[in-house]
């Protein structure tokens, strides 16, 4: 696959971009005009992608009387609006072709509202909501959408977490490789949501 990243910050995908050999784009997915500029960008570039995923979310955390409704609302863009956004701008150019694959990273906070976590909640059941309707809409048009609900920490290079040996933490290659799988399924059996979540896990 030819890859395009894209993300606010360069820093942190910078060295994902060197590993992978992927192009490196800045974009806000809150913005209605960087998405599009985005886009257009790979019109001229990979054209047209075969699979677009959508990965951000900003986490906002206190009691509902505490939190700063501004906040809340550029949370809430991030999580689920700028999903909304990427969505329709890769769906016009996958119907004009026929085909191509829309996936969105979940949570638990998309099935389960935590307390102290209304905001979260909010992005991620607006999040699984856009998953659902556009399954329903795109699926029909052979456009697959997948929404992946993670349930779990997920290893990094952060010292809280790293692998102690029992597989308590989702590995990242092993989430990477459903995405894969759920990408390259036959249509006669298309799935539209699944969880991730470590064997050890309570839910």
């Amino acid at each position: 696959m030819d890859v395009a990243l894209a993300a606010r910050d360069g820093d942190r995908a910078r060295a994902i971009a060197a590993e992978t050999g992927a192009s490196l784009h800045r974009c806000d997915a809150g913005s209605i005009e960087e998405v599009a500029r985005l886009f257009t960008a790979l019109d001229d570039t990979i054209g047209t992608p075969d699979l677009v995923v959508y990965n951000p979310s900003a986490r906002l955390r206190g009691p509902i009387t505490a939190l700063d409704p501004a906040a809340t609302r550029a949370a809430i863009e991030v999580t689920c609006f700028g999903a909304f956004l990427v969505a329709q701008q890769a769906a016009r150019r996958m119907l004009e072709r026929g085909s191509g694959s829309i996936f969105f990273t979940g949570a638990s906070a998309g099935v389960k509202g935590f307390a102290n976590s209304s905001v979260f909640a909010m992005g991620k059941f607006g999040l699984r909501g856009l998953a659902q309707s556009l399954a329903r809409e795109l699926h029909p048009q052979n456009i697959h959408i997948g929404h992946f609900v993670i349930d779990g920490g997920i290893r990094s290079g952060r010292e809280d977490r790293q692998d102690d040996g029992t597989d308590n933490m989702l590995d990242p290659d092993a989430i990477a490789e459903t995405y894969m799988q759920f990408h390259a399924q036959h249509r006669s059996a298309w799935a539209w949501e699944v969880e991730l979540r470590p064997w050890v896990e309570r839910f």
